[in-house]
């Protein structure tokens, strides 16, 4: 029997099965408003070539994995967001975490510490602990990691303006409870281009912070062989409004200029390349997620080798994945569950290395301790009940997919041309193209909710007049008097002279070309605060102001 052609039989069966469903049945797009075709083919992957586009796991150019067994040999790290309130609250939180199951720590900080302020800092007034931990000395990291051995525990901690002086507080800590630099274990976020494009939660300009970011960059190589030393984060682009395509090109665009800055130091791409980590949004579109995360570990492999990688670790893509917060809703908040494990079900399908499930009432306050548990309980349930761990990216074959993941790569190479084409990635900031792009992703995405264009269950659909019986977690009333405390006392008895001393070198160093990290590191060590610290910095570098964007 001759073989049939595919458009041809495709044809046949449009016209036969169809009939005038084609005209009836809408519109469907993706999360990203992204048309999603009725069904795709061979014909939609034509000259699909298995070796070039996909290999096996663990092998050039990584779109089924970094790892040669994935998770079937080790699952990702459940890593609970968490931070609020006093260190010690904040401790409390951790140790409660890692009791019921959790294998890696990540660490919120509120505003204060986010912008390098201290938390009895006039302008941190009516900020202290609220959306994170309030850290602004040694003495408080010691609290936060008080019976938590940090030679043992991965800890992720996202800070960015202020991230050096967060991991000096860090290191040096860890220093204090016995545990050697080349043993400890994390991530810094540390990724102050996305600031720019979309946090806004900056201290300095973009040339003194790329500085300091290659700076630990250099350290951690010599120094912390085993820490991330930085987090390039797409989450919050996504957050911000952007589109899936938007977030993955705006990242890897993002992670290239770093990469470029470091080499442009000197520092050599094998030796450095390693210990760099991703952090992306998952979203509530299962394959639209997964084939996003599949098109990023190839795209970043093609250009780490570009950029003369030869180790495979240089090209490998490992990344975090936090679920969408925007797409929680204050309406009917239970149903964030059921949100939450499709969102992180994309994260593991799209072999994650490490994932934090939103819970159900964030949209109305920091999570309760139920919450949070429920939370954690929706990896483990992923992780030893669905099957899905069983074997690696089962989803690779699937046309759709394999399009998806193609489309994407397609489409994030075109916005590196136009970023190329504006100057590269600052020039692009500065001309506020990315802020312009997400803006414009973010309009679209809610005008097709007010229009009933897009369904948000509870909010636009099958809404319902509800009392919220959510219980909301209450911060300890006394903690910012007991902060507030803390750090008069630690600026009364510390040893003037040292302290003097040590902010004084760090100056220096700041006006030179030396590598600013030890000097930071001896600074909080002489009790130093955060925002003195960061002062230091600002009257050296000066802050970074915006350009409006009209």
């Amino acid at each position: 029997m001759p073989k049939k052609d595919i458009k041809k039989a495709r044809e046949e069966w449009e016209s036969k099965e169809l009939g005038d469903a084609k005209e009836r049945l809408p519109e469907f797009i993706t999360t990203s408003s992204f048309p999603i075709g009725r069904l795709y083919t061979p014909d939609d992957i034509k000259g699909f070539d298995y070796l070039d586009k996909l290999n096996f796991p663990g092998q050039y150019p990584f779109t089924r994995g970094c790892q040669p067994t994935m998770h079937r040999g080790r699952l990702w790290t459940m890593r609970q967001f968490a931070g609020f309130g006093t260190a010690e609250e904040t401790n409390k939180r951790f140790k409660y975490l890692l009791s019921h199951g959790e294998t890696g720590l990540s660490t919120a900080f509120d505003y204060p510490t986010l912008y390098g302020r201290d938390s009895d800092d006039p302008l941190a007034e009516g900020e202290f602990g609220k959306c994170g931990v309030a850290i602004s000395s040694l003495k408080d990291m010691e609290i936060l990691f008080d019976g938590i051995p940090m030679k043992d525990v991965s800890t992720s901690m996202t800070i960015n303006g202020p991230a050096a002086v967060v991991w000096g507080f860090y290191l040096a800590a860890a220093e204090k409870q016995g545990a050697p630099r080349n043993m400890l274990n994390g991530t810094i976020q540390n990724d102050i281009l996305k600031e720019y494009i979309a946090q806004k939660s900056w201290i300095f300009p973009p040339g003194p912070s790329m500085r300091l970011i290659i700076d630990t960059f250099e350290f951690g190589t010599k120094e912390v062989p085993k820490w991330n030393t930085i987090s390039i984060s797409g989450y919050h682009i996504r957050e911000a409004g952007s589109t899936a395509v938007q977030e993955l090109a705006f990242t890897l665009g993002d992670g290239l200029a770093y990469v470029d800055a470091a080499m442009e130091r000197g520092l050599k791409l094998d030796d450095f390349a390693p210990r760099l980590s991703f952090f992306f949004n998952a979203h509530n579109d299962l394959f639209e997620e997964i084939a996003k995360y599949r098109a990023a570990r190839r795209i970043w492999a093609k250009e780490m080798k570009r950029r003369g990688a030869k180790k495979p670790r240089s090209m490998w893509l490992r990344f975090h994945t936090q679920t969408a917060g925007c797409s929680l809703t204050a309406q009917q908040p239970e149903n964030n569950i059921v949100r939450t494990t499709v969102q992180a079900l994309a994260a593991v399908l799209g072999g994650t290395q490490s994932l934090h499930t939103n819970s159900m009432d964030e949209a109305l306050a920091l999570p309760s301790e139920k919450a949070v548990k429920i939370a954690l309980r929706t990896q483990q349930i992923i992780a030893h009940e669905s099957g899905v761990v069983n074997t690696i990216d089962p989803m690779a074959g699937s046309y759709f997919v394999e399009y998806m993941t193609d489309m994407m790569e397609e489409k994030t190479y075109e916005y590196f041309g136009k970023v190329e084409a504006l100057g590269g990635v600052l020039k692009a900031i500065e001309k506020g193209f990315f802020q312009q792009e997400i803006a414009n992703a973010a309009y679209r995405y809610q005008k097709e909710i007010d229009t009933g264009k897009r369904t948000v269950v509870g909010v636009n659909g099958f809404t319902e007049e509800e009392h919220i019986d959510i219980p909301i977690l209450r911060m300890d009333p006394e903690g910012e008097k007991r902060q507030f405390k803390r750090l008069n006392d630690l600026r009364k008895n510390r040893d003037r002279s040292r302290y003097e001393t040590a902010l004084s070198k760090l100056e220096k160093a700041a006006r030179g070309t030396d590598n600013m990290m030890p000097f930071i590191i001896e600074a909080v060590k002489c009790h130093a605060t955060l925002g003195e610290t960061c002062n230091v910095l600002r009257d050296v570098f000066g802050e970074y102001d915006e350009p409006p964007i009209y």
